[in-house]
């Protein structure tokens, strides 16, 4: 028999009847709560836990709807004037043997406060803040604790719970329409009937997304009684239709596989009623008009419903949704059922204004999540293409691991058909960057168990680890704070505005170090997702830009609370692995920080060497310009100062879209500078391997030419290389190598300098925007027969709706029209931004140049050539060793990490 705490359900002659239960639920709803670890409503194979004959009720999955009823919704009606009128329905009665709603569960109507920004707004949201509840309504929009769905209590409970909401949503004064699809949709469709297929939901949400429980707000899966195991939100700005299509068709495919898998006892046919698709568009004004005729065509937006004002009160966002049964591919053809296609509930959120994308996954974590209660929440960007079973392996990592709290896959880089892309070597340089960080960094990353950053273009998050320990303390409250600091009610330094750049990397910092909490971050190698990356030099700067200083400020801000590590409920074995990762950390950003003078060091020694066992009586080496060795290398020594001094007067006021041609000069004369490089320590490779004695065994070690450019050399790469063999992903050796190493000298100084120039410059939000406004509508509420009526103006009809769907398809027939991209101009910062920009460049500059003019003093040189001279009277220099061990240091670090992780992924998967 079934017990939950002090809730004793015995079964008392069968039915809805009367015994103990029903009168218990009189006083309160029935909460009964799952078996321990399970999520949310039990599936059929679940049942077998509870060993009790009487509960043989099994929910309904005919027509596509996953029990026995169907939610009532706002009707249109016309009033005298023959205005369409969103008139909600009277109070549901109750048929006989249902239960009646207890007094404590009844709810009247009370003016909701102003939004805010509006006039009466009387408190400002706290991004950090939790979403706020009424709890009241609370226990309304918790599936966790529902009777199971074999329970025969199952139905009465639903029941109740689907009429309790559906007064909320007619008592709450929120405008909720309920439009007809276009015919055609539904012809494309397999399913015919039920409103999720046959309407479309349109809510004008008029708060902020924090206020969107406690506001009574609802979303349809919650109507449905169905529980959400997958949240996957796509946030976008002002993608095209192409970018957009090649995502959301992906999407659909992954969805498609989730269904096919008919053994899982997670998935299954019906298993798209688990999985709830957000779009998240950052600004109606912002949003390409070709994406909403998509979104059209798929039935997911109508044009002509949405207002701006519904009783004085601005709209910040307008809610669409729709389980459409269709998609529109990147060749904008429609693809249905007949294609593999299954039923995808799809939630479309249009922002009213332009907020940016923190603020986009605000009202995806605190407004719509908190109603859903999902399992997964799996964050992509419009633009990044997930694999075809992509999705299904990000989630099987929660599944098979209850410790994982964060995963992310490998993020590839769009090559095009036949590597076409890479004969662009800016793709190519980023498309070898970013194969070997999956194949080096993120594995080993994952082996300790803290990944520094899953990358916000597909990433997937459990969402019980997010939520917060205190009021403000927690990682979605860390997360969020980078909302008030990028505003302009930011009372947070400049130190804060740039470690907030890279939001993602705190927010996986404190869910790993979360108090009492022993969660960790996994890289999922199978889940890969396919993006673009900038093409232009350009591009490349502005994006690096916010890159570096965020990962770096970030970086320092984990390594000053590393302490919080112990605070966690990690293992000892976990917390010494993180501490070890910790320091490997700390010690890559103190080499990143001197970056600038290591790669001027490396060059100086080099040439050095080589003139000094040239220029030694008797001579000990040749030189490798045959006799213009000399004037080469002063000349390179030249280029790389007038470059680099160019670099920084540029990057100090001129944006790089405004500049292409300096940069791109610059570009090439760093290019001469490592070809210069590169050919000297070939040579010096070549030299010292032919004087070799190789006889002599282990004593070519005591060869300092040899030890450290060949050996350090040879192990660098060669674990490139042996690696990428070993995750049988070689082809960017060969395909991208190349021209990575010819960028190399431009990625370390170009985007570098730039990012350190410009730290003071860390808006990336907009202005705020109080005015209200007048293109779509406003909707008046009144009284009228002792109810509210909302007074709409919009195009409900089915021929309206049969109308606007021909123009969409229209639309899309037409080619799109070419765009010139405007950029605004850039927002002039505060005086003590720019005062904290010029003390930390001139730090920066100061300790590279400190460390130059130490290691190339008279002193320095002459105690080198006295305690650092071979037997055979060669010079070399121990700091030119420090640099090339270092760097083949971290490479076997890393690879160690790499192949122990391979290790774990063909031994437990």
């Amino acid at each position: 028999m079934y017990n939950d705490r002090n809730n004793h359900y015995p079964p008392n002659g069968g039915g809805g009847g009367g015994g103990r239960y029903q009168q218990q639920q009189q006083q309160q709803p029935p909460r009964p709560s799952p078996p321990a670890g399970h999520h949310g409503y039990m599936d059929a194979d679940s049942v077998h836990t509870y060993q009790d004959s009487y509960y043989n009720i099994t929910p309904n999955t005919e027509g596509g709807h996953g029990y026995e009823y169907e939610p009532e919704h706002v009707s249109l009606v016309q009033n005298a004037q023959g205005i369409p009128v969103a008139a909600p329905l009277p109070t549901p009665g109750f048929a006989q043997g249902a239960y009646p709603l207890s007094a404590s569960s009844s709810f009247t109507h009370q003016q909701p406060p102003a939004a805010p920004g509006t006039p009466g707004s009387e408190k400002k949201i706290d991004p950090r803040d939790d979403p706020l509840v009424d709890p009241s309504i609370q226990f309304l929009y918790n599936t966790q604790d529902a009777p199971p769905p074999s329970s025969r209590y199952y139905e009465s409970y639903q029941n109740l719970r689907t009429r309790q909401l559906q007064q909320v949503q007619l008592t709450s004064g929120n405008l909720v329409l309920d439009c007809p699809v276009p015919t055609k949709i539904l012809q494309m469709g397999r399913y015919k009937e039920g409103d999720e297929f046959t309407k479309v939901r349109y809510t004008a949400c008029t708060v902020d997304p924090n206020e969107f429980l406690a506001r009574r707000y609802t979303l349809r899966p919650v109507l449905y009684g169905r529980s959400t195991e997958l949240f996957i939100v796509l946030t976008m700005y002002n993608e095209d239709e192409v970018l957009f299509t090649r995502t959301m068709t992906s999407v659909f495919k992954n969805i498609a596989h989730l269904c096919s898998r008919t053994r899982s006892r997670t998935w299954g046919k019906d298993g798209w009623q688990k999985v709830v698709v957000a779009v998240v568009s950052d600004g109606r004004s912002k949003i390409n008009p070709r994406v909403l005729n998509v979104l059209g065509a798929m039935g997911v937006y109508q044009d002509g419903i949405m207002q701006n004002s519904v009783n004085g009160q601005a709209v910040t966002s307008h809610v669409f949704e729709y389980t459409t049964q269709i998609t529109v591919d990147s060749k904008l053809n429609i693809r249905g059922p007949d294609k593999g296609m299954v039923p995808v509930q799809v939630l479309f959120c249009l922002k009213e204004k332009n907020a940016k994308k923190l603020n986009s996954h605000r009202w995806f974590f605190n407004a719509f999540a908190p109603l859903l209660n999902p399992n997964v929440c799996v964050l992509i960007d419009v633009g990044t293409k997930p694999g075809g079973t992509s999705i299904y392996h990000l989630w099987k990592a929660f599944d098979r691991d209850p410790q994982v709290g964060g995963a992310c896959g490998e993020i590839c880089t769009d090559v095009g058909r036949g590597c076409c892309n890479v004969w662009n070597p800016l793709v190519a340089a980023q498309n070898f960057e970013y194969k070997m960080s999956n194949i080096l960094d993120k594995p080993l990353e994952s082996f300790f168990g803290y990944i520094s950053v899953l990358p916000g273009a597909f990433s997937a998050y459990r969402y019980a680890a997010l939520q917060n320990t205190a009021p403000g303390i927690g990682p979605l409250a860390a997360y969020f704070k980078g909302e008030l600091l990028h505003s302009a009610d930011s009372d947070g330094g400049i130190f804060e505005a740039n470690m907030y750049l890279a939001e993602d990397r705190i927010l996986c910092f404190e869910l790993v170090a979360k108090k009492n909490c022993n969660w960790i971050l996994k890289y999922v190698k199978s889940a890969k997702g396919v993006t673009d990356v900038p093409d232009t030099l350009a591009e490349l700067i502005s994006q690096r830009r916010r890159w570096l200083n965020g990962s770096f400020f970030a970086a320092f801000y984990a390594m000053v609370h590393w302490y919080k590590i112990f605070q966690s409920g990690h293992s000892i074995l976990r917390i010494f692995m993180l501490l070890l990762e910790f320091f490997y950390n700390l010690f890559t950003l103190v080499f990143s920080w001197f970056s600038l003078a290591n790669f001027y060091l490396t060059y100086y020694f080099l040439y050095h060497n080589v003139m000094d066992a040239v220029n030694a009586k008797p001579s000990r080496g040749k030189d490798p310009f045959f006799g213009g060795g000399k004037y080469v290398y002063e000349i390179g020594r030249e280029i790389y100062l007038l470059a680099l001094i160019t670099i920084f007067i540029i990057s100090l006021g001129n944006r790089p879209q405004g500049s292409k041609t300096t940069y791109m000069i610059c570009v090439v004369l760093f290019f001469i500078v490592m070809v210069i490089m590169f050919y000297t320590a070939m040579f010096m490779v070549v030299q010292s391997v032919k004087q070799t004695k190789f006889e002599d065994g282990l004593s070519v070690f005591e060869d300092a030419t040899f030890r450290d450019i060949v050996i350090s050399f040879a192990s660098t790469y060669g674990l490139y290389l042996i690696s990428s063999l070993m995750y049988f992903e070689p082809w960017h050796m060969f395909t991208s190598f190349v021209q990575y190493l010819a960028l190399l000298p431009s990625f370390i100084n170009i985007l570098t300098v730039y990012a350190f120039c410009n730290v003071h410059d860390v808006s990336w939000g907009t202005k705020g925007d109080t005015s209200m406004s007048n293109d779509l509508g406003h909707a008046k509420v009144k009284k009228q027969d002792g109810q509210e009526v909302a007074e709409v103006a919009v195009a409900a009809s089915q021929s309206d709706a049969n109308t606007k769907y021909e123009k969409f398809l229209q639309e899309l027939q037409k080619p799109a029209p070419a765009v010139n991209n405007k950029r605004d101009a850039a927002t002039k910062r505060e005086d003590n931004n720019k005062l904290f920009r010029t003390r930390f460049l001139l730090a920066w500059m100061f300790t590279n140049a400190l460390l130059v003019v130490t290691l190339t003093s008279t002193y320095f040189l002459d105690f080198i050539e006295e305690n650092y001279t071979s037997s055979t009277g060669i010079v070399f220099n121990p700091y030119l060793s420090f640099i090339f061990w270092s760097v083949a240091g971290m490479a076997a670090f890393r690879f160690v990490g790499s192949v122990l992780y391979l290790i774990l992924f063909y031994t437990f998967g």
